[in-house]
């Protein structure tokens, strides 16, 4: 049986009950994060006994890309695939494989994508040569359309709004001097 309330006095807290609403939400975030934190952590990527091997894979890595993220290296990428191929290029030279000789199996294995920075050759050229010519035919085709346009005649184009104050008439131009009067 509960007293009952004065009409002038607070309600205090009932001691049966500690945590209010606010309380209860606070516990269940903080369980929630407890649980949930190890769940989104990840196995320490190996590292060899030989910083010297070390630094060296990851000089070979940064220079191969990785074929899943297409635009990181396998270095950067966290991607299985990247995390697979630094473990062979570890193990490769583990074995005693010279750095060109693991860039050149990687080369082999998985085509001259996967470099970073493909050779020149024929078979490369278009991936050299491919932004200069989009550049060319770009800016050139920009200078035909702004070349065109310059020709038309005034009354070709829609004619333009005077700060919002409607619609006005098109300006008109004299074919002698090309003043525009209104």
């Amino acid at each position: 049986m509960r007293p009952a309330k004065s009409a002038g006095r607070t309600a205090e807290p009932d001691p049966r009950r500690p945590l209010g609403w606010a309380g209860w939400c606070c516990l269940l975030l903080i369980c929630t994060l407890w649980w949930v934190g190890p769940a989104m952590a990840k196995e320490a990527t190996p590292v060899a006994a030989d910083p010297v091997l070390e630094a060296r894979m990851l000089a070979i890595a940064a220079e191969l890309r990785c074929l899943v993220c297409q635009n990181q290296t396998i270095a950067d990428s966290h991607s299985g695939l990247a995390e697979d191929l630094r473990n062979q290029v570890r193990e490769q030279l583990q074995r005693g494989a010279s750095d060109e000789q693991v860039v050149q199996f990687m080369t082999e294995r998985y085509g001259d994508f996967v470099r970073y920075r493909p050779p020149w050759k024929s078979s490369t050229a278009l991936l050299w040569a491919g932004p200069a010519v989009f550049l060319v035919v770009g800016l050139g085709a920009l200078a035909l359309v702004l070349r065109r346009r310059s020709k038309l005649a005034p009354d070709r184009f829609e004619p333009d709004d005077d700060d919002g104050e409607g619609s006005a008439a098109a300006p008109s131009t004299s074919p002698a001097t090309g003043d525009f009067t209104r």
